[in-house]
């Protein structure tokens, strides 16, 4: 069986690796890691918030961050770049940017889970220069050219 490595940031004694809240969750809770103190959000404000530890991913994968349903949706956090992309040989502490669009002062706490990490497949293919691409039924057509219905 495949296991995700995680080492603990400095000062990072407390937070719990990251987990799986029930068997059959996708994702796995990141927390923030804010041994300086909370971090106050007003609308707009856009932060970078540490996980408190790096990781090392399996062999042609990929650890997709994304935002978690209730933050997004009860309290107005977005993800700029979602699903953020942390690289199987990245070694660096995993970040999480989180973008406010909710009305009132919103408070992230140390501890607090703040984004999900799916592990995911990847795929490389060669990349190859042609003259000629195929045809398909889309064509060229770009945003919206196949419609709402």
């Amino acid at each position: 069986m495949k296991s995700i490595k995680f080492k603990r940031a400095g000062g990072n004694d407390t937070l719990p690796l990251p987990t799986y809240e029930t068997p059959g969750a996708a994702g796995m809770d990141l927390r923030a890691f804010l041994p300086e103190g909370p971090i106050t959000f007003a609308r707009g404000d856009l932060h970078l918030i540490s996980t408190g530890f790096s990781v090392e991913l399996p062999a042609d994968t990929e650890m997709q961050i994304r935002p978690r349903s209730g933050m997004a949706l009860k309290h107005g956090f977005i993800i700029p770049n979602s699903p953020g992309t942390v690289d199987e040989d990245y070694r660096g502490t995993v970040m999480v940017g989180l973008y406010y669009l909710g009305g009132e002062p919103f408070v992230i706490n140390h501890g607090d889970r703040i984004a999900q990490a799916v592990i995911a497949d990847v795929r490389r293919y060669p990349a190859v220069e042609v003259d000629e691409l195929s045809e398909s039924d889309r064509g060229t057509g770009a945003f919206g050219s196949t419609g709402m219905k």
